[in-house]
């Protein structure tokens, strides 16, 4: 029977390097997952309902997907329509467009891995494999947490607004399963001047946290308080999605200033910036009081389709890259931290151009710093290998964060896992046939690479 995976993909074609990595991937394919950093919803778990339907859960959730149809002219309102099927078969008569994507590779790795079909999705199948897919989610086999745990994660972290009320960890918390799903401090909607009703989530914050939000020391206090309530559900992070990597160390009565201004909406772009600037150095001061690891993700420009903003919202793949400036944007950060082991600074970057000029010095100096995975645009094959091949030699592995999948598609967190330790062992392979490493010594760092510095590194 013909194969939808080819058991050697992304290998290297030389004979030599594959049988090397087909020898360090048996020794990693196994472990557990490490799930530190992701966007699945918390409310799967907690009531452990069937999904809604295989366009619910596969495509819909996932903006990889959705902008490379709406790249074709395809229209965000058929793809986010209710009709399951009508949706399904819009995607599958379009899967040609994914060829040579990671996309492809997660999705095809679901079908196969996970429900057990061997065959192309297409359009003439659309209908077939929509009908076998869904009467297998409505199956026990298949609910979220059984998925959970087929899927071998030991640990699962998702991400929430500071203001959620985390009533979806509460209720796993207080359930008899004991999957391991822990949340994450996300505040950018109460640290950013920009972010749409601003004003009302900081007076929101306020009000949680009986706190004055106005007041800059009753701002901080209020985070405070709300990193806590994260702590109580198992956060082990905080996690910034700020424009740049700029950070800031002003006055209290400059920080005020900016506070004040930043509630009234009178904010210039410059002095917006320097607000959020000064937050992520308050945040990385908070890191080292609760002991929970700062993971920084510059370098975006959000919803840069203003019309599809408007209309849909977040997260529907209009996001785009953007330049960055590591070394003298995070100076006054480092300045106060940088030198402190008992604090943890991930960074995560969309400027390629940023790995050996910023960020592996970077990495290689300061012991706070940890790097990120290659993240987003380049969570891919190629995207893997660049990064490890421009960063490795000044970083070392051992300044690496290890694999996340930084998700909400849930299915696809299995398949990422597995590109990521394909990636690794060919990496790896490549630098024992270079004679730069032994082969015990490159099957002790794929198996850092795939568990063990993503459990050290997140405290899990």
């Amino acid at each position: 029977m013909k194969k939808l995976l080819k058991d050697d993909r992304l290998f290297s074609p030389n004979p030599v390097e594959r049988e090397t990595s087909r020898r360090l991937y048996a020794s990693v394919k196994n472990l557990p997952i490490i799930s530190p950093h992701g966007h699945t919803d918390p409310a799967w778990f907690a009531s452990n309902l069937p999904f809604d339907n295989p366009s619910a859960l596969l495509i819909q959730p996932d903006h990889y997907l959705l902008r490379m149809l709406y790249s074709q002219s395809i229209s965000m309102e058929q793809l986010l329509q209710k009709d399951g099927p009508t949706v399904w078969r819009l995607f599958a008569a379009n899967y040609h467009l994914f060829q040579g994507t990671p996309s492809r590779l997660w999705f095809d790795h679901a079908l196969s891995q996970i429900f057990g079909i061997e065959e192309r999705l297409c359009k003439d199948n659309a209908d077939r494999l929509y009908m076998l897919i869904d009467s297998r989610l409505k199956s026990s086999d298949f609910l979220p947490r059984a998925l959970f745990d087929k899927f071998n994660i030991e640990a699962l972290a998702t991400t929430e607004s500071a203001l959620d009320d985390l009533q979806h960890h509460d209720a796993i918390r207080a359930s008899d399963w004991r999957g391991n799903v822990i949340t994450t401090y996300r505040p950018d909607s109460v640290i950013d001047p920009d972010y749409e009703n601003f004003t009302n989530n900081v007076y929101r914050l306020g009000e949680i946290t009986n706190e004055d939000t106005s007041n800059w020391q009753g701002y901080l206090n209020a985070h405070r308080s709300r990193r806590l309530a994260f702590k109580a559900r198992g956060a082990k992070a905080t996690d910034h999605g700020h424009p740049s990597a700029r950070t800031a160390d002003l006055s209290q009565a400059k920080c005020q200033q900016l506070l004040t201004g930043a509630i009234k909406g009178v904010l210039d772009v410059e002095s917006a910036e320097q607000f959020r600037a000064q937050m992520l150095t308050e945040m990385a001061a908070m890191s080292l009081e609760d002991k929970l690891v700062m993971q920084i993700h510059p370098g975006v420009h959000r919803n840069h389709n203003a019309q599809l903003f408007k209309t849909f919202g977040r997260d529907k793949g209009a996001d785009l890259p953007r330049p960055s400036n590591y070394v003298e944007g995070l100076k006054p950060l480092l300045n106060r931290f940088g030198n402190d082991p008992e604090f943890t600074l991930i960074l995560f970057t969309l400027d390629e151009s940023t790995y050996t000029r910023d960020l592996a010095p970077l990495a290689g100096h300061y012991p706070c710093v940890r790097l990120g995975p290659p993240w987003w645009f380049f969570d891919s094959p190629e995207g893997m290998l660049r990064y490890k091949r421009q960063v490795i030699e000044t970083a070392g592995f051992y300044n690496t964060s290890g694999f996340n999948d930084d998700t909400r598609a849930f299915l696809s967190i299995p398949a990422r896992h597995d590109v990521s330790r394909r990636i690794d062992c060919r990496h790896l392979a490549e630098l024992v046939c270079d004679h730069r490493l032994d082969e015990d010594e490159a099957e002790n760092i794929a198996h850092l690479l795939a568990y063990g510095l993503a459990k050290k590194t997140y405290q899990l």
